[in-house]
Formats: structure tokens, C-alpha cells, sequence
């Protein structure tokens, strides 16, 4: 049997076995596991640590504790009892902890709500980072900079406290608790502070003063000054006191509730269903209350006509209950919200249109509108106030136009529409009507030719036919469009004759008509006396200085669109060679495979 020499440490023996030499180097490795890991805790515990988050697993916390350590020095992770783990950097000493804490987070380097936490609560350390971390001093060691890297700027200077932590302390117990409940609020106000409005100033507050005091180049001790009480709730009440928040009672509408009348006008303005008190000033600011007798139709009624005004714009919430809905939209220019549900055998409720640059104010409005609503005896009656009837107003509010509208026409089963490419522009949205959204998914700029595929299948009763047959010169002609771009509920038939087969240039692919066509009529099939499609109108090309005489039109010939429509995966269907249909027939035929196509912004 081999024999290892090794050191007598008082056994009688000098000698052992590979076998017992095995298992002292196994003892060996385990003392030393077990120093490294007391070591660990215990120098968790000599410091302070600014935790940036907590994971509630092993192997989450090593996986987010390796993305932070690419980013900073010093990050560690320690068990914190039961299955939680914190994500930590450090240590330092508690005054460096804040002063890098705050460092970092003027720096956007780390989470707002990131705090200062004693390392005697943590256990084993699951993860540690690159070295470069001095216990002993209040700053982690940083590697060296990048010599191509751009200088950073300096930060500015935190600004000296007036009174010590202790003092500020101090002067905290002293507070009311309703005292507490308005520097919440404050701190709520300026967005440092989403928990309980409670007058207890727990953890969460306290990260919200320190994320405030960061914010205002203020030393972050989570606690605040005299002079930091002062200036923080001087900005809140500054503008709860230019808001004039005060009940009114609108006997008319039957409804109570708190308005800003320090930004609006005390007395509204009346039609039905809607009372407006509108602003004094130029900032578009309105508080519009909703009153009128009525049940869940009329709600559902409401709710599609409240999306057609331009006071509430397309992107934002939509919801419709049994008994209510909300609408909310935001544009460059306001932010509005709109709360309605049924009350008894009325629909009452707000909508509160307010500037999209001073949301901190807007919040304070729309929470004090949201608490104080109040439904009470009486409504507004139909012909009270203002009825005086527009085809742009509803009520007295503007209704929501598109930017351009044009016409097109079914050419699959599907419900796929070609249209010119003059519709489409810079539009935000594409409708086939006033509401049916739809995706362009093929366009020719040469050609103009445009396809369009509603976002839910529709299926239409007419789809184009189109002409295999040569048109004969001089023969009559009919353009199906909107031709007043959406006032007439139906497309409108403009007769005239074919005076070329080419276009101006001598393009093959264009025929050139003896009519007059509007704007809105662009888009539009070219029908033969058959009913056949033989082309679309194009828009009137105004290029150049060049104005055309009123009776000549230009038409991309159906050879063109077959081809084009092949291209974008559609078969289009032929003509059969027949007679001529009556003219109501034709008027039946473009009413049932027109459609208006709006651009919307």
C-alpha cells in the first residue's frame, strides 16, 4: 500500500494512507468553502449597499446581477432570507452609500426607486462582481476610461443642506399627520410618489423623498429640510391655487362636480346633450358634462359619436360596458378622457380636454372631476340652449374630418379595394368608410395604383369585372366616385365619352376620357355601358404649372390593373362580352362596388 508523508499534527502516526490523505483534502476544501462563505456574509455585513433590485429566485438574481456587473463596479447578490435575493453594489460607508446613490441616479444609471440598505440583513452571497471595490473608502473603483470615449460632463454641485439629518428628523416627527398626507401628495404631484395617500411614512415614501431630492440636486438622506418642505409643496400649491378648484352645481345638467374655474369660465354653455365651459385663455382647455334622458342604447349611441369629434383624438383607450365607457386620446396638441354610464333612465357623465404639455395639471384636474362626480336630480333637456345645426358640428363641437378622401372599388371576394396612391399621403390611418380600418399592402407609384385590405374580412355584394375587350373610341363612359369626398352617402355616376385609348403622352396603359370629374372621384372605377371595369380615374396631374381643360380625365386601362393585381397575389375577374345595362342597373352596380377611402391624421 502507497504511504504520503504529511505534517504530525499530534496523532502518534507520521504516515497516512492516499485514502485517508483523500478525504483530509476533502475536509481541507469544505473548512475553506465554509470560511470563504462566512467571510461573504460577514463582509455584508461591515458595509452599506445601495440595492438596485430583489429577484425572487437564485438563478433570476445571478442572471440580472451579470447584465448590472456589465454595466457597474461592484455589484454583488445577496440572499435575503426565505427565496429572495437583493442585487446590490458596494460596500461603502453609509455617507458614501447616499452620495453615490444619488450620483447614479441623476445619472439615469439606476432604478428611481433604488435605496440604501444595511448589509447585516443579507446572507450568502449568490453572485460577485469584477474587483475593484474599497470597503474602506466611499466610492467604488471605476476601470479606466476609454480614450476615445467622450468626456462626460461634470455634475453639478449638490446643494449644502441647511440643517443636519438630525434636525431634519426631528423636524419630521413634529408634522401632523394631514401634513404628511399633503407632502404625498406633493411628492405624487411631481411623480416620485404612486403608493397610498396615508399620512405614513413608510419605505415608499421615503425612496420618494430621496428620488425627489436627487431630482433637485439635494443631498438623498430621505428626509426632508425645512427649506426642501417649503419649496416642494410652494411648486404643488402654486398649481392647485392657478387652477381654482372649487365645486359648481349644475342645475341644468343635474350633475355636481369640481371645476377648475380658475382656468374656466363659470357659466357654461349650452347644447344638448352637452354643457362646455371653456377656457379664458388660449391653452383649448374644456370640462364638457354629459347629460341627456335615455338607457343603454343611447350610451352605445354615445359612444360611437364621441369617437367622430375632433376633442377626442383616434390613438388612445376604448371601453364599453354594459352600463358605461371611457375614451381616452392623445394628439401633439391635447389629452382628453371621457367617462359616461347609465343613470336611472339618463346617461350622464365628463369628458376633459386638456393641453398635452401640462399633464402634471391635467392629473390634479382629472382626480379632482374623477372624485367629486356626482349625478344628482334633473337633466339636460333636447331643445335647451344652443340648437343650431351644422353638417361640422355636433352640439357645438367640431366633428372629425379626414384629411383627404378618394374613391375606390372591390376587386376580391375578401373585400380588397384598388384605390389611387394620391389617398394615401402621410395618413396615420386609412378607413373604407368612416370606420373600417384597412393596410396598404401594394403600391405603384408609377401607375398610382394602390391596394387596400380591410383589417377584418368584409365581403362585398359587387366585385369589378374587368374588360377584356378594346373600348371603342367615342363610346359612353361613367365614372363612379365620391365626388364631394364623403357629404353624399353614396358614390355619385359622371357620364361622359372615351376620346383616346392612350393617354397625353401616348402612354398604351391609359385612356384619356371626355369628362368632368372631382377631386373626390379619384379612386374610381371607369365603367363601359356593359357594367364592365375598364379602368380607374386617375387624380388630375397639376404637375408642372400644367392645368388641363375641365372635361379631360386620365384613366389607368384595366390591362394595367390586371397586371397590377396579379402582382399583389389577386386573380381578377373577367368580363363577359354583353349589352349595355339600363342606367338605374349601373347606378345599383357602383353603389354596391364603390367605396370612399379616407386618410386620416
Amino acid at each position: 500500500m502507497a504511504l504520503t508523508a504529511r505534517p504530525n499534527f499530534g496523532c502518534k502516526a507520521g504516515f497516512v494512507s492516499s485514502g485517508d490523505a483523500a478525504m483530509t483534502i476533502a475536509i481541507r476544501a469544505f473548512i475553506a468553502s465554509l470560511f470563504w462563505a462566512v467571510a461573504g456574509i460577514a463582509a455584508a455585513q461591515e458595509g452599506f449597499w445601495i440595492q438596485i433590485e430583489a429577484r425572487p429566485n437564485r438563478a433570476q438574481a445571478e442572471a440580472r446581477a451579470a447584465e448590472w456587473d456589465s454595466r457597474l463596479n461592484g455589484v454583488s447578490s445577496f440572499s435575503t432570507g426565505g427565496r429572495w435575493y437583493a442585487i446590490v453594489i458596494g460596500p461603502f460607508t453609509e455617507a458614501g452609500a447616499r452620495s453615490r446613490l444619488s450620483q447614479l441616479r441623476a445619472e439615469g444609471a439606476i432604478p428611481r426607486d433604488a435605496f440604501v440598505a444595511n448589509g447585516r440583513g443579507f446572507g450568502e452571497r449568490v453572485y460577485a462582481g469584477a474587483p475593484g471595490i474599497d470597503l474602506r473608502g466611499d466610492i467604488i473603483a471605476t476601470p479606466l476610461p476609454d480614450p476615445n470615449a467622450q468626456p462626460e460632463p461634470t455634475p453639478e454641485p449638490l446643494i449644502p443642506p441647511e440643517e443636519t439629518l438630525a434636525e431634519a428628523r426631528a423636524a419630521e416627527r413634529r408634522l401632523s399627520r394631514e401634513e404628511k398626507r399633503e407632502l404625498q401628495t406633493a411628492l405624487a404631484y411631481e411623480g416620485f410618489y404612486r403608493s397610498t395617500i396615508d399620512g405614513a411614512f413608510g419605505p415608499g415614501t421615503r425612496r420618494a423623498v430621496e428620488g425627489w431630492q436627487a431630482a433637485n440636486r439635494f443631498e438623498a438622506t430621505g428626509f426632508l429640510t425645512s427649506k426642501q418642505r417649503a419649496a416642494l409643496l410652494d411648486s404643488y400649491r402654486g398649481d392647485v391655487a392657478s387652477l381654482g378648484i372649487a365645486p359648481v352645481f349644475d342645475t341644468r345638467a343635474g350633475i355636481q362636480i369640481d371645476l377648475p374655474i380658475g382656468i374656466l369660465a363659470s357659466s357654461a354653455n349650452y347644447a344638448p346633450p352637452f354643457a362646455r365651459y371653456e377656457a379664458t385663455d388660449e391653452s383649448g382647455a374644456m370640462v364638457i358634462l354629459i347629460s341627456q334622458t335615455g338607457n343603454q342604447t343611447t350610451l352605445y349611441g354615445l359612444y360611437d359619436v364621441m369617437q367622430t369629434l375632433e376633442i377626442v383624438p383616434l390613438d388612445g383607450e376604448r371601453q364599453r360596458g354594459r352600463n358605461a365607457f371611457v375614451l381616452s386620446g392623445a394628439n401633439d396638441e391635447i389629452t382628453s378622457h371621457t367617462v359616461a354610464r347609465v343613470v336611472g333612465d339618463t346617461v350622464k357623465g365628463f369628458t376633459l380636454v386638456w393641453p398635452t404639455d401640462d399633464e402634471k395639471r391635467r392629473g390634479l384636474v382629472l382626480a379632482a372631476l374623477e372624485r367629486s362626480f356626482t349625478a344628482v336630480d334633473g337633466v339636460l333637456p333636447d331643445d335647451f340652449g344652443d340648437t343650431s345645426q351644422s353638417i361640422d358640428l355636433l352640439a357645438g363641437l367640431e366633428i372629425r374630418r379626414p384629411e383627404k378622401a378618394r374613391s375606390g372599388f372591390y376587386v376580391s371576394r375578401d373585400g380588397a379595394v384598388l384605390t389611387t396612391t394620391d389617398v394615401l399621403g402621410s395618413c396615420t390611418r386609412i378607413t373604407l368608410g368612416e370606420d373600417t380600418d384597412a393596410q396598404v399592402t401594394a403600391e405603384d407609384s408609377a401607375t398610382g395604383l394602390a391596394l387596400l385590405q380591410p383589417e377584418n374580412r368584409l365581403s362585398p355584394i359587387a366585385v369589378a369585372r374587368l374588360t377584356t375587350n378594346t373600348p371603342r373610341l367615342g363610346a359612353d363612359v361613367a365614372v363612379a366616385g365620391y365626388s364631394f369626398e364623403g357629404a353624399l352617402g353614396a358614390p355619385t355616376l359622371t357620364y361622359g365619352k372615351l376620346a383616346d385609348v392612350r393617354g397625353l403622352g401616348g402612354d398604351d396603359g391609359e385612356d384619356r376620357l371626355s369628362l368632368v370629374a372631382e377631386p373626390g372621384d379619384a379612386g374610381g372605377p371607369v365603367f363601359d355601358g356593359s357594367g364592365a371595369v375598364m379602368g380607374m380615374l386617375k387624380p388630375r396631374d397639376t404637375s408642372g404649372g400644367r392645368v388641363l381643360p375641365g372635361d379631360v380625365s386620365i384613366a389607368t386601362d384595366a390591362a394595367v390593373i390586371a397586371e397590377f393585381l396579379s402582382g399583389a397575389g389577386i386573380s381578377a375577374s373577367a368580363a363577359d362580352p354583353g349589352a349595355d345595362i339600363a342606367p338605374e342597373d349601373l347606378t345599383l352596380l357602383a353603389a354596391d362596388m364603390t367605396v370612399l377611402v379616407n386618410c386620416w391624421n
